[in-house]
């Protein structure tokens, strides 16, 4: 039991500190509330605690094989990230378009594929935190399973607070500046993932 809990410490602290999935969850949670939001909380729940399964059985070894994949892996993510800065000031929002939406489950779990900050926690409980002694698919499950466990009230925590402040957001100009500042956040850490 002892050795659960230095994996659970790291997977809280992980979900439960500022990156890409909780900026995302934050505006989403103002924008469209919690269960317009679900889909969104429950597929990077999913889709991490699926990157992680997938890393343990060794994809993380790809990453030491070909670091060029790293370099691909923050462009990519970091592209990602701004186009969703710029759906969130609606700059894809024209006259007769189509009004924003939340991200879909399918959406929060595949953005994990381009999120370096998943992958590092996928990498790390990986390769610091599979049980010694336990068959690898076993120890996968065992890993990914508590991964899931920790990290939907986590992030979910987020998006309820994005629910919080949206009555804050009531004015379309506070929620145009909210927007825009998320927007920033974003854009900022995609260029983060590139330094």
């Amino acid at each position: 039991m002892t050795e659960l809990l230095p994996l659970a410490t790291y997977c809280f602290v992980m979900s439960s500190t500022p990156g890409p999935n909780n900026m995302m969850l934050t505006a989403s949670g103002a924008n469209f509330g919690y269960r317009g939001s679900l889909p969104h909380v429950l597929g990077i729940s999913v889709g991490g605690a699926v990157q992680t399964f997938v890393t343990c059985l060794g994809l993380g070894a790809l990453f030491t094989a070909y670091p060029v994949l790293h370099g691909v892996l923050r462009v990519t993510g970091a592209l990602y990230l701004l186009v969703l800065a710029w759906r969130l000031t609606g700059g894809v929002v024209a006259k007769g378009a189509e009004v924003p939406r939340p991200l879909s489950f399918a959406q929060g779990a595949l953005f994990q594929a381009v999120n370096p900050k998943s992958w590092v926690k996928a990498v790390t409980l990986a390769s610091v935190f599979m049980p010694a002694g336990m068959p690898v698919v076993s120890g996968a499950l065992l890993v990914s399973a508590i991964g899931l466990v920790i990290t939907f009230p986590c992030i979910s925590a987020w998006a309820l607070f994005g629910v919080a402040i949206r009555r804050l957001l009531t004015d379309p100009r506070r929620q145009r500046l909210f927007n825009g500042m998320m927007a920033g956040v974003l854009a900022v850490l995609a260029l983060l993932f590139l330094r």
